[in-house]
């Protein structure tokens, strides 16, 4: 390295760590000129340990060890003042108390003439003695732990130092590196920062040393609540906002109920909807002979998607058929479908809404999460507030659960549209009506057949949870087969639902691979 480009790294150093340059540079010098390991020696990390990267800015340096110092001080906490027989010594006097009581009842029962009586509660005080002597023991050898803990603790935390202050410098370098390739590391010292790591060790350290080294850390802290409430409350027992939860949940129980009598001809409405079409289904899935549906299924199949998906179809028919599941199958097959229906007709929609409006979809975007990560039982709440139990309340829990898929993957594909393709369509004279159906939704195919899988997916995993409310078919059996552990019942019907699924998606992906031609 020529002399310049020594100078200008030396410089671009100095400016990078503003204190202390020469012994950086140096440092660093040393550090990229070895490959492997290089013995690189930093005296204030090791001394200041995560406030050295607090104040450095290196987070992964600072979070890293103030764990690693952290578990080495518990170990010393506990050497030092933990009662580590505490535990034992507790349960040693309760077994006093236990003896004395016995002892108590057998001289009353010997006064009263009932020698037997008094000679089994002797027995019983003779037995809990010796078990009381076994606590103390235990707990005189783990009082007699204590230097061996505290010896290890001191072990861990010359360790933990010495490996501090050998990483720190290669930690700083490869922070070095990264500000000098303009990624927006931190250079110098930032007193922000180091105010922050301070914050961080008071907020986490004292607590937690006290919460593993003292024998009854609730009592030690009770004294801390006094002054608010009047009295010493443990510090696990802190009753934060209890008040206004209960206030919170006695509101929203308020507004269900309003919401309920007041819109109660709307919920009425939907759900006299949905069971109109579920009814419709099952009249043409069970009332047909199961012979007639399964023909006109596999033709289907055939038509749509293709022999491999045909004989598919055929094979999960007569699954259900003679294992005497067809009802139940086929209730379950109208449930799945009219939600993922239901979702496909809404969620397209929405999805290609959202594919072109990024403001609509910034709006729509936490409601989706919402949707997707709250849990599903939690559904139940409000649609039986609204809409009862049954088969429609199970179809509108479904829907609220599996939509967000096709949503997001029809918002997905939408975008993924090159916008030099539609540029081309416009210059060509399409209309916002063509450019959609004969430019946009075939390109953006794929990802919507994507979502429709998920949602289809997602509608059979709500199968079982609908059933809670009234939703009958497989889940129904599944729901009972978990009731009474019946292990062949459950799993038969679960091979039900997932032959269910199945035809219903290979039918419709087959369609999209029909026409694009996709093996």
């Amino acid at each position: 390295m020529t002399d310049a480009a020594i100078g200008a790294t030396e410089r671009s150093v100095e400016e990078f760590v503003q204190e202390k340059s020469a012994y950086y540079a140096r440092e660093f010098a040393r550090i990229q000129g070895k490959t492997g390991f290089s013995w690189s020696w930093n005296s204030m990390a090791a001394v200041c340990g995560p406030l050295w990267g607090a104040a450095r800015g290196v987070w992964g340096f600072f979070w890293t060890f103030l764990v690693l110092e952290l578990f080495a001080l518990v170990q010393v906490g506990r050497g030092l003042w933990g009662e580590l027989g505490a535990d034992q010594l507790a349960r040693y006097e309760r077994l006093l108390e236990n003896i004395a009581r016995r002892e108590a009842q057998a001289a009353e029962s010997l006064a009263l003439g009932d020698a037997d009586d008094a000679e089994a509660k002797l027995k019983i005080a003779e037995n809990l003695r010796a078990a009381a002597d076994k606590a103390l023991e235990a707990a005189t050898a783990a009082n007699s732990m204590a230097l061996t803990i505290l010896l290890t603790g001191i072990a861990l935390l010359v360790a933990v130092k010495l490996a501090e202050g050998f990483y720190a410098n290669i930690a700083y370098e490869a922070q070095y590196l990264r500000w000098r390739s303009g990624r927006g590391a931190q250079a110098g010292i930032n007193r922000s920062g180091l105010l922050f790591g301070a914050v961080g060790i008071l907020a986490i350290w004292p607590l937690t040393l006290l919460r593993f080294t003292v024998a009854k850390p609730d009592e030690a802290i009770a004294g801390f609540t006094g002054g608010f409430l009047g009295e010493r409350v443990p510090i696990t027992e802190f009753p934060v906002g209890k008040e206004y939860f209960a206030a919170l949940a006695k509101r929203v129980d308020t507004g269900f109920d309003w919401l309920a009598i007041n819109f109660g001809d709307v919920f009425d409405g939907v759900t006299a909807g949905i069971r109109s079409v579920l009814d419709g289904l099952e009249v043409l899935l069970i009332q047909s002979p199961w012979p007639v549906v399964m023909f006109v299924t596999v033709v289907v199949a055939l038509r749509l998607a293709g022999p491999r998906v045909a004989i598919f179809t055929a094979a999960a028919l007569v699954y259900l058929a003679f294992m005497g599941l067809w009802e139940l199958a086929m209730i379950t097959v109208a449930l799945i479908g009219a939600g993922a229906a239901l979702c496909v007709v809404i969620g397209i929609p929405l999805g290609i809404w959202f594919g072109k409006s990024r403001r609509a979809y910034a709006i729509a975007e936490p409601v989706l999460d919402f949707m997707q990560t709250m849990p599903a039982f939690v559904y139940l709440i409000p649609i039986i507030a609204f809409f009862g139990t049954g088969k429609p309340p199970g179809v509108l829990a479904t829907l609220i659960f599996a939509m967000p898929p096709v949503i997001r993957l029809t918002a997905l594909g939408m975008r993924g549209v090159p916008e030099t393709t539609k540029e081309a369509a416009i210059a060509f004279g399409c209309s916002r009506r063509q450019l959609l159906f004969n430019v946009e939704l075939p390109l953006a195919l794929p990802s919507i057949m994507t979502g429709i899988n998920q949602t289809i997916l997602m509608a059979l995993s709500m199968v079982v949870i609908a059933s809670l409310i009234g939703a009958e078919g497989l889940g129904a059996l599944i729901l009972e087969a978990l009731q009474y552990a019946a292990k062949g019942q459950g799993l038969l019907g679960g091979l039900a639902i997932l032959f269910c699924a199945m035809v219903i998606d290979r039918i419709a992906q087959g369609i999209y691979r029909k026409k694009t031609g996709a093996a």
